[in-house]
């Protein structure tokens, strides 16, 4: 296995105060931002149509993606152009997708046809009520996830600060992309859900990787938490690389899922280097230097 060309970082020259303080900062401002979020919009993170309900249109039409909305008696929450030439996805809060429909081929008022096409391809709606439930067993499925992946941790370990040093490590990598969605607009689906189970996997790995080198592996502490660095940071880095590629090519042919989940992956992988190594290491070193004696 070829490896990804580490530096030996001169962890001697930083306190446990000072590696931790970066990671915890990062964490308390995306706290920050999902608390403000849930104050002022009622969600930590917007909602797409699987789980706060809603109507999707694609639509083939000439009409210009900015006099689409136009067309509709209710303004559209968004017109996503799909990589196909004069093909929109138009989606709706409102479930009432015989209406909306009628609205896009009205003659007079609607959209201007593509030729011969038919000017809505397909539609598709969710209730609120059930998108509501669907919200509620994507939440289960990540809290049950988060639940097991600690419980794992102390089945490990079977001491505790290294076994929450992964727990917190995971749970910021889970925020700072949930944070990040925020900030930017990505809606949370069941395909983005998906994107952030994944992400608890590949932080349990990479800290497990660390722990294990450190607290179970010969050598001195920091010899070992090199050689878990070496591992780790290639896996993560070559990770990042096929996301950010994934949601580049997704993002250039209009497949929007995709591209959301590219970029959340990326965006956690980047947390979990910094939480990994950073965090983890300083919660870990403490252990190994001071918390034994204890």
């Amino acid at each position: 296995m070829a490896y990804f060309d580490v530096p030996e970082i001169e962890y001697t020259r930083y306190s446990n105060r000072q590696l931790a303080a970066v990671p915890l900062a990062v964490l308390a401002v995306a706290l920050l931002v999902l608390s403000g979020s849930f104050l002022v919009y009622g969600t930590p993170v917007p909602l797409g149509m699987d789980f706060a309900g809603g109507t999707e249109l694609t639509v083939q039409t000439t009409t210009p993606e900015g006099e689409i909305a136009a067309a509709f008696d209710q303004t559209p929450e968004s017109v996503t152009a799909t990589g196909t030439e004069n093909q929109y996805i138009v989606r709706f809060s409102s479930t009432d997708s015989a209406a909306l429909t009628d609205q896009a081929t009205d003659s007079d008022t609607g959209l201007e046809p593509d030729g011969d096409a038919e000017i809505v391809q397909s539609v598709s709606s969710t209730s609120a009520s059930f998108g509501a439930g669907s919200q509620q067993t994507a939440m289960l499925g990540l809290v049950v996830a988060f639940v097991g992946m600690s419980a794992i941790a102390f089945l490990l370990f079977r001491t505790f600060v290294p076994s929450i040093a992964i727990v917190i490590s995971a749970f910021s990598d889970l925020v700072i992309p949930l944070a990040f969605m925020r900030l930017v607009g990505i809606p949370l689906s069941l395909g983005t859900v998906a994107g952030l189970l994944m992400l608890i996997g590949y932080s349990v790995d990479s800290d497990i990787l660390l722990n294990n080198h450190v607290l179970r592996r010969s050598g001195d502490f920091y010899e070992s938490t090199y050689r878990a660095m070496r591992t780790g940071v290639t896996m993560t880095v070559t990770s990042m690389a096929a996301m950010l590629v994934m949601a580049i090519s997704a993002y250039i042919f209009g497949i929007g899922l995709l591209a959301s989940i590219g970029i959340i992956l990326f965006v956690g992988l980047a947390a979990d280097l910094m939480n990994t190594y950073m965090l983890n290491l300083s919660l870990l070193r403490w252990y190994k230097f001071e918390g034994i004696r204890r």
